[in-house]
């Protein structure tokens, strides 16, 4: 029986607790401390094929993590509240962009039949579907966009984990070397020992000498109240250009954000600032907002490297310890993909150098 640490229990570290948990032959230990987790205070959209981004590691990574969060979603029986394929608008403001956005959509749908149905839509089209919205918009439908309750997708999967005997510690730990976890009380020795702690793994990696590229990046959303309308559970998430995501999620409930704060760096404090630059986001879709409308906020912290991409993978010259940071913004797309591919690095000897660079880009030892 391989014993092994997790540490971290957000979209990785429990995705990957879940999966493990399945197989035989491993006792999974999960430590998470709980406060900060990007998994939280994210926005939660699945739809990467329109993205601007060139970086052709990124998106094979991002598009196979949006097939693959999808199976786990109906593997795992995850309810509409957590998972929800309910399609997502990308609007441009300029019409020959919007023709390129739905050339480059159809392009890609021929190699991703799960982005679904594509359509172009005018304002009164965006207005049916999503009656909240008072803007001049028009853009990209994709039916197979989907929306992600992440702190619910965490706790279904840590639930399921522990269902099938993966213990759980909610308490800040250490590194002590590279097969023991320092605790509170005890250290403990493990046979491997997966670092999914975000930002965090530059402190955990220090006892054992090494130096992580990667940056704390601070993201601030709101959650508001809005008049209800029939089937505004099931409505699309409308991703505005130049603007925060605008995200129904029934009931009369409103997502909106997030921001993306580099300089506060670890700071978990909800500040004006973000709540006036989200509200006025907001109030630029929908006229009918106000800032009373406010019924919580969420706050976290994302990791996030030099060129945004993330890194997955074995610690150079070492056999017990697997590191995982730097998914950005993307975390919710890419992190459970990223989980699996760590375990499989359990028994396959492999690098996955079609989704990331050589791991050494990111981390390195101390001189």
């Amino acid at each position: 029986m391989k014993k092994i640490a997790i540490i971290g229990g957000g979209i990785v570290g429990a995705t990957a607790a879940y999966l493990l948990s399945k197989e035989p032959g491993y006792a999974v230990t999960l430590f998470d401390q709980e406060t900060g987790q990007a998994t939280k205070a994210a926005a939660g959209i699945i739809s990467p094929w329109l993205s601007k981004r060139r970086n052709q590691k990124w998106y094979a990574l991002a598009s196979d993590g949006a097939h693959f969060i999808a199976q786990l979603a109906q593997e795992t029986g995850m309810s509409p509240q957590t998972y929800l394929q309910s399609g997502t608008i990308v609007t441009r403001k300029d019409p020959q962009a919007l023709d390129a956005l739905e050339a480059l959509a159809h392009e890609r749908r021929q190699s991703v039949p799960m982005m679904g149905k594509i359509e172009r839509l005018t304002r009164t089209q965006i207005k049916e579907r999503m009656p909240l919205v008072t803007a001049d918009l028009q853009g990209v439908f994709i039916s197979g966009g989907a929306r992600i309750d992440g702190q619910r997708f965490v706790a279904d999967l840590l639930k399921l984990s522990q269902q099938n005997g993966s213990q759980i510690w909610h308490e800040k730990v250490m590194l002590k070397n590279d097969q023991t976890v320092q605790t509170t009380h005890q250290d403990l020795t493990f046979d491997v020992i997966l670092l999914c702690a975000g930002a965090g793994v530059n402190e955990l990696l220090a006892p054992l000498g090494y130096e992580v590229t990667v940056h704390p990046q601070k993201g601030q959303l709101i959650e508001l109240k809005v008049p209800t309308y029939p089937e505004d559970q099931y409505a699309p998430v409308l991703m505005p250009e130049g603007e925060k995501d605008f995200m129904p999620i029934g009931n009369g409930r409103l997502i909106i954000g997030a921001t993306h704060e580099n300089e506060p760096e670890f700071d978990l404090e909800f500040t004006q600032e973000a709540f006036d630059e989200l509200v006025a986001s907001a109030q630029r879709m929908d006229a009918n907002i106000h800032k009373s409308d406010l019924l919580a906020t969420r706050v976290g912290t994302r990791a996030f490297t030099d060129d945004f991409s993330p890194f997955f993978g074995w610690l150079p010259e070492n056999s017990h310890v697997l590191v995982a940071s730097g998914l950005g913004s993307s975390g919710l797309t890419t992190g459970p993909l990223v989980a699996k591919l760590m375990t499989t690095m359990l028994t396959q000897q492999t690098s996955y150098a079609n989704y990331q660079k050589d791991i050494e880009t990111y981390l390195h030892k101390k001189e």
